[in-house]
Formats: C-alpha cells, structure tokens, sequence
C-alpha cells in the first residue's frame, strides 16, 4: 500500500510504519521491494516528525505563580 496520496493522521501513520517494520524485519522481500518499503517507512518517519513537532509547540505548561495565580506559559 502506498502512502503517496493518503492524508495519515498520527495513529494511522505510526501503524503503517510498524507494519513496513514488521515487513522488512521478516527479510521476505527481494531487494527492490526492501527498498521500495524503506523509502516508504522514511516518508512516515518524517511525517511522524512533523506531528510531533506540531504538538510540542501547542503544549503550555500552567506555573503557579507566587499570589497563587495560575498563568500559561508556551512550551
């Protein structure tokens, strides 16, 4: 299955690239097919980068401040 065309949330993109590693760690494939579902895996590799990218700059940490203020602050 190829992932060109497909919008992956973060769940199902984690899922692909478990069942390319699975794939490729059963050493069944010829080379070409190895590659093939390598090149692949990087892809999701990246992708799983950019979200978790994207949701570490949305975490805020809440500080209680010294009056017992609560304030927000960007992670």
């Amino acid at each position: 299955m190829s992932i060109e065309n497909k919008e992956l949330n973060f769940e199902e993109t984690m899922q692909e690239l478990e069942k390319i590693v699975q794939e490729l760690e059963k050493g069944e494939l010829n080379l070409d097919d190895s590659i093939n579902k390598f090149e692949e895996g990087m892809k999701l590799s990246k992708n799983v980068s950019k979200y978790l990218e994207e949701a570490e700059k949305k975490i805020t940490v809440l500080i209680n401040s010294k009056d017992g203020e609560i304030t927000e602050e960007e992670f």
